[in-house]
């Protein structure tokens, strides 16, 4: 491939990520614990949008399991987000010419 040929093809990379960052923004996912008992909704890019707790929860000398409830459950969204942005960047990707082992950054 030709330069002038990489330069378009990084421009128009350059375009998908900035319009995939913006979709980042807009896709949500939900993450749980507790058997359901703690939710947690964030943006694809990381961003708490609600946290819900089951009102059974809600007693003093239980706070430990809360806090943890919690913690697992910003955990599970955290994964769910790193997956969601990885099949982004998949499909985004699908069709470049990328060296071996180079990875776009996101």
């Amino acid at each position: 491939m030709d330069v002038m040929g990489l330069m378009k093809q990084a421009q128009a990379m350059q375009a998908k990520m900035a319009d995939m960052q913006a979709e980042m923004e807009m896709l949500e996912v939900e993450g749980q614990s507790g058997g359901g008992l703690v939710h947690v909704k964030m943006s694809a890019k990381f961003r708490v949008k609600s946290l819900a707790i089951d009102p059974s929860l809600l007693k003093a000398d239980e706070i430990e399991i809360l806090e943890d409830l919690i913690v697992t459950a910003l955990e599970d969204a955290r994964k769910k987000a790193e997956r969601l942005i990885e099949e982004k960047m998949q499909s985004m990707t699908a069709g470049l010419q990328l060296p071996p082992g180079m990875k776009l950054p996101f």
